[in-house]
C-alpha cells in the first residue's frame, strides 16, 4: 500500500494539493488533486466493508468499515478509492453525501456515517385506518426511491 502524499500546502476541506512557484514536479500535485476531485465529485460507492476487494477496477470506490483488514486496516470510516493500482484514503468531513450503489441509499457523515432505516410498516392496533396504512406504505416507497431508505 502507498502511504497517502503529505503536502507542505493544501485546501482546507479535502486537502487537495496546492502549486507554488518554481515548483518542481508540479504533475505529482495536480495529478493527486484531480484523483482525490474525481473520487468526491457525485461521490458513489460500491459499499461498506472492511477487506480490500482482491481485484478492483480503477475508480472503485468503498467505505471502509470497522475491522478493516489488509491495506485497509486503521482507515474505519474513510472512503477508499483505487486509483493507479493504489488505494487512496479520503477522511470524511461532516456534510460529506456519497450514495452507496449496492442499497441504492444516500449516506450521510456527521461525526460518523448516517443512513436512515425505513420504519416497519404499521400492524394491529384496535383501529385499523386502511387510508392511512396505505399513505404510510406509499411514504415509504417514496423515500426508498430517493435514496433516504435502503431499497428491498
Amino acid at each position: 500500500m502507498t502511504d497517502p502524499l503529505m503536502f507542505d500546502s493544501a485546501s482546507p476541506r479535502f486537502g487537495l494539493p496546492l502549486l507554488y512557484a518554481e515548483q518542481a514536479q508540479k504533475e505529482v500535485f495536480v495529478n493527486e488533486a484531480f484523483v482525490l476531485t474525481d473520487a468526491l465529485l457525485h461521490c458513489s460507492i460500491e459499499g461498506e466493508t472492511g477487506t480490500p476487494p482482491p481485484a478492483p477496477t480503477q475508480g472503485e470506490t468503498w467505505l471502509v468499515a470497522a475491522g478493516a483488514t489488509g491495506d485497509w486496516e486503521g482507515r474505519e470510516g474513510a472512503l477508499a478509492c483505487f486509483s493507479a493500482n493504489s488505494w487512496t484514503f479520503i477522511q470524511p468531513r461532516d456534510g460529506l453525501r456519497v450514495f452507496d450503489v449496492s442499497t441504492g441509499q444516500e449516506n450521510l457523515f456527521f461525526g460518523f456515517w448516517r443512513k436512515a432505516s425505513a420504519p416497519l410498516e404499521p400492524q394491529g392496533g384496535t383501529t385499523v385506518d386502511v387510508e392511512a396504512r396505505a399513505a404510510i406504505g406509499l411514504l415509504i416507497d417514496a423515500l426508498r426511491v430517493v435514496g433516504a431508505f435502503p431499497t428491498e
